[in-house]
């Protein structure tokens, strides 16, 4: 007789009812991404409000989000080697600080170089990728399995509440401070992300013999193949993004203009949508639905409402409520996927596969907006939103089609005998 077995229902019982919000270690970590989420989202702002002061032309304002999204996107895979060859916490501590640095050199140059706000920019989204996949492993080691469904939606909650209060926040201090000063505000951010966070409890990691960098992401990818679900929802998402959000993003406000003859449909539409996500990430923290793969898919699929409401003159309502929907669905889809991530991929390769994620789902968006006005001059926006709209339905479909994908797992459901 032993006391393991009275012992049990209190150890599985107590971490659910006990609040991630609770935990000083992520608490810490919620804030440093919080931070790092604020200053991602705050630098193409801050430079858009500099193109209104005419301290930067609109096609240096171009350039420079384009070099910034081509530092991101260098940095993101390498970022993914470096976090599961070393400490999680030490790269996002250097990632920080160089994303941190990048805002005084911008600051510098804003009026002035073009070449130096070119390579502050590149810097900058250079610690912005690299931050990523380490942000989440490290959530994987500070958060116990049991919570971290919870630990996911309050990170992705704090990214919403920052996208709508902080249009309204930076432009007020836009106002008293100017665009140089809020530049260096975000290189405060950025170091608030970076001195923050606690260490996670370490993962193991094979070491003493240093692997050439490409194998070493090539073992990610493998470790990838070797979950059907992830890649076919990796698809899914891709594709979503492609081609949804990037007509959404282009066909929005042209059709808010030239349909409805107002600016406020742009307004409201986008308000609701992280209105909605709001609403998705309150409701997953505590939701756990039985097939969750398929759940978070069916969620996913229902962003091609937002580009099927601009096909036809519906009624404005009819638009604000899709986008609603659409962001409801996103953060119903986004929680159980990191988590299913997080919980399924083995641990010393999480951040190359997060990176993965963040490769393709963020790295085709800007191809997907590039190619999207030449597509609606040639065949027409409501061509063009209808079949973005077929896309956004039918790739989570396929996706759930694969069978790992009903619980985003390779372990078999059980069956009728248990």
């Amino acid at each position: 007789m032993t006391a393991t077995p009275p012992a049990l229902p209190t150890a599985e019982a107590d971490p659910p009812t006990r609040s991630v919000l609770r935990d000083g270690a992520f608490l810490r970590l919620w804030f440093a991404a919080t931070a790092s989420g604020l200053a991602t989202w705050a630098l193409p702002f801050v430079l858009g409000l500099a193109v209104l002061d005419r301290a930067v032309p609109a096609t240096e304002l171009g350039l420079l989000l384009a070099v910034r999204t081509v530092g991101f996107l260098a940095a993101v895979p390498v970022g993914g080697v470096l976090a599961d060859r070393h400490s999680r916490r030490g790269v996002v501590l250097w990632s920080g600080l160089a994303a941190a640095a990048s805002s005084p050199l911008l600051a510098a140059g804003l009026g002035r170089s073009l070449p130096l706000m070119a390579v502050a920019a590149a810097l900058a989204g250079a610690g912005q990728g690299a931050c990523r996949p380490a942000f989440q492993a490290l959530t994987a080691e500070v958060v116990d399995l049991d919570r971290r469904q919870q630990a996911n939606a309050a990170m992705t909650l704090a990214v919403r509440v920052t996208t709508l209060a902080g249009p309204t926040l930076t432009a007020l201090f836009a106002v008293v401070l100017g665009s140089r000063a809020l530049l260096l505000g975000i290189g405060l951010l950025w170091l608030i992300a970076a001195l923050t966070p606690g260490p996670g409890s370490p993962t193991p990691r094979t070491p003493a013999r240093r692997t050439p960098f490409l194998k070493e992401f090539a073992e990610g990818i493998r470790e990838a193949r070797a979950h059907p679900w992830f890649l076919a929802t990796l698809g899914a998402l891709t594709a979503v993004i492609a081609t949804g959000y990037s007509a959404t993003g282009v066909a929005l406000p042209l059709i808010s203009r030239d349909r409805y003859d107002t600016g406020v449909l742009l307004a409201a539409a986008t308000t609701a949508y992280t209105a909605g996500a709001l609403g998705g990430a309150l409701l997953i923290a505590r939701w756990r639905p039985r097939a969750q793969g398929w759940t978070a898919l069916a969620a996913l699929a229902a962003y091609g409402f937002a580009p099927l409401s601009l096909v036809f003159p519906v009624h404005p309502t009819v638009v604000v409520a899709a986008y609603a929907v659409a962001g409801l669905g996103i953060e119903l889809f986004n929680v159980p996927w990191f988590t299913a991530t997080q919980r399924e991929v083995a641990p010393d390769k999480l951040a190359r596969v997060s990176s993965l994620d963040f490769m393709l789902s963020y790295g085709l968006a800007p191809i997907g907006l590039a190619l999207i006005a030449p597509a609606i001059d040639a065949w027409g926006t409501q061509a063009v939103l209808a079949v973005c709209a077929l896309i956004c339905f039918t790739a989570p479909a396929l996706a759930a089609l694969v069978p790992s994908a009903r619980d985003f797992s390779n372990r078999q459901p059980r069956g009728p005998g248990g």
